[in-house]
């Protein structure tokens, strides 16, 4: 049986032009949503002409679909490195830590995936059912496990993750009315180490 073909390497101008199209779209996306973002906002966000944008991409959705898997790997990364043979406070910490970091550092990736979910993930469903999911129950059952050794209060450990992504991706979704109501005294950067600090209590009182 012949082996299937392999896509040829892109050139460096290939991976540099995908990434200067996938930032550009990131940017629209994050402001429109799916439905109302089209190839030629992206297009002119790139500072590209749009048959130049489709020689790299065949449409908005093969865009969208790169973007997306590549968001769900770096939204699923902190939640992976929790470690079931660590201290359990350490790991609740450093897991707040990371998901408040990343509320500061990717903002646009955040309001991405939640525009995708208010519109009933309809791009990303499977994901959600798979990959996700799995993840969940993995790092549930640890949770669980914790609880019952008496290292954390008991509680449903599934609501327990639920409550992290909330309180932490508040201050990326809503972060105009975090700082509207913080002011300009307490609404500087230092915002996402208070945060942190009041939800490592929250998560770990």
């Amino acid at each position: 049986m012949d082996k299937p073909a392999h896509r040829p390497k892109r050139t460096r101008i290939q991976r540099e032009k995908r990434e200067l199209i996938g930032e550009a779209a990131l940017e629209v996306f994050s402001q429109h949503g799916f439905r109302g973002s089209t190839i030629d906002l992206i297009a002119d966000a790139a500072g590209m002409s749009k048959p130049n944008l489709l020689y790299y991409f065949k449409n908005k959705e093969e865009i969208f679909a790169t973007l997306i898997h590549r968001l769900m790997e770096t939204w699923l990364a902190p939640l992976r490195e929790m470690d079931a043979t660590g201290d359990p406070h350490t790991e609740i910490r450093s897991y707040i830590r990371r998901k408040i970091e990343m509320a500061r550092d990717f903002p646009r990736e955040s309001r991405l995936f939640a525009n995708e979910i208010l519109q009933g993930a309809p791009r990303i469903l499977p994901l959600l059912e798979g990959e996700l999911k799995e993840l969940v129950d993995e790092k549930a059952a640890v949770i669980a496990a914790w609880m019952r050794e008496g290292k954390l209060k008991k509680s449903d450990p599934y609501h327990f993750i639920f409550a992290i992504w909330a309180t932490t991706q508040h201050y990326a979704d809503f972060d105009v009315q975090v700082r509207a109501v913080l002011g300009e005294k307490r609404g500087g950067e230092g915002r996402f180490e208070d945060a942190a600090r009041f939800l490592e209590g929250l998560f770990l009182a």
